[in-house]
């Protein structure tokens, strides 16, 4: 855990005791607590299992004195999680955000590390990159860029889910010089920022700030004999392919972001994202709105005047049967429940069926008797009446 995560988490709060709760009184809060969440009793529930690891964490601090006491004095230099400077320190600070002044600066393993961390963060924040730093200081580790790429899936892979191989190009650690930028493998650390990669500067009221290294550009190193790769920056240009899986139901223009599958990190940091720009086909016979899938079923005069049972395709799947009711008017759109694209919880869209009544262009001699025997029998109906009395009311 983080120094800044030690200092903004209300652990209190967590329990639902007051700052002067008695051991007793923390003790009994997250036993009643932790029947509540506990995994076993909440199976499947994942906020219900966030929320037991937090009550045990706030429980590992608040239960034990040592971790408490350096918690809440924590707490009290820090105002809670907003800088404070203190009397005469300008009152600038008191939503100060932490990230900027504790930059890499990580706790201890677990919950037993509190104390060396804010060690190392009130060290940072004094001396980093000063002449006191000393030789010692360990070059930190760069998180990998993140990479954006693109893939075209056909209107089917974005219903259903695809895998298919990106092939994509990143910085990465050179591998003529392992990464350290000089040619003969033995970099020093800066001079300037004491291998930290980043070098102080003043804010007022004595507190310093932290910028990135301009003579090793971050990097904490510098090459005596630079690489003629990477010419000492320790990175070149690398290209791999990777089977990615793009979930089911996907949408034209969406960006998937897959953690951890970016550029590689630098000195053991951990690596960027990939974000993946999806780009998906149309198809012949479907359209699509949201989870619910859309064709339109052409259906003969009679059909759609007298009623009718009609087969409807589906995509991947057998062809379904809609009743269509007598009377049904050229446009009206039915739906076929779970035959549409996949959601995010795994269950399915709908089917929406719009009808549209087939007008032939070529008829049989017996077709055509038997249309002007109808038009001859529905002559007094005027379908259009209605439009002239609209009309003349308006």
């Amino acid at each position: 855990m983080s120094t800044k995560d030690f200092v903004e988490k209300d652990y209190y709060k967590v329990l639902g005791v007051p700052k002067d709760a008695t051991e007793a009184e923390i003790k009994k809060a997250y036993r009643k607590l932790a029947r509540e969440f506990h995994p076993d009793a909440n199976k499947g529930d994942s906020s219900a299992e966030e929320r037991f690891k937090e009550i045990s964490e706030a429980h590992d601090v608040l239960g034990d004195q040592k971790k408490r006491k350096e918690y809440d004095e924590a707490r009290a230099l820090f105002g809670n999680g907003g800088f404070r400077a203190g009397p005469g320190g300008g009152g600038g600070f008191s939503n100060f955000d932490l990230g900027d002044l504790f930059g890499g600066a990580q706790g201890g393993a677990g919950a037993g590390g509190f104390g060396g961390g804010l060690g190392d963060v009130f060290g940072g924040l004094f001396n980093r990159g000063g002449a006191g730093a000393g030789a010692g200081t360990r070059t930190q580790p760069r998180r990998g860029q993140d990479i954006e790429s693109e893939v075209t899936l056909s209107f089917t892979e974005a219903v259903d889910g695809a895998t298919v191989p990106l092939r994509m190009s990143s910085q990465a650690p050179c591998k003529a010089c392992s990464g350290t930028g000089d040619k003969n493998g033995t970099p020093r650390v800066c001079p300037t920022c004491v291998g930290t990669g980043q070098v102080s500067r003043g804010s007022g009221g004595g507190f310093s700030l932290t910028d990135p290294c301009a003579d090793c550009k971050g990097r904490g190193l510098i090459a005596e004999t630079p690489c003629d790769i990477c010419k000492g920056s320790g990175r070149a240009r690398s290209s791999r392919t990777m089977q990615v899986r793009i979930p089911a139901g996907v949408s034209d223009g969406q960006r998937i972001r897959l953690r951890g599958k970016g550029a590689p990190g630098e000195r053991g940091g951990p690596a960027g994202d990939l974000y993946v720009v999806v780009h998906v086909g149309s198809h012949p016979v479907f359209g699509r709105k949201d989870d619910n899938l859309t064709v339109t079923v052409p259906v003969t005069f009679a059909e759609a005047t007298l009623g009718a049972d009609i087969k409807v395709p589906t995509l991947n799947g057998p062809a379904v049967t809609l009743k269509l009711p007598p009377g049904t008017p050229n446009g009206r759109t039915m739906r076929a429940r779970g035959k549409g694209a996949v959601r995010k919880d795994g269950t399915r869209g709908d089917l929406l069926v719009t009808v549209e009544v087939a007008v032939p262009t070529e008829l049989s001699d017996k077709a055509r008797e038997a249309l002007e025997s109808f038009r001859d029998a529905t002559a007094s109906e005027d379908p259009r009446s209605i439009l002239f009395e609209s009309a003349k009311g308006a």
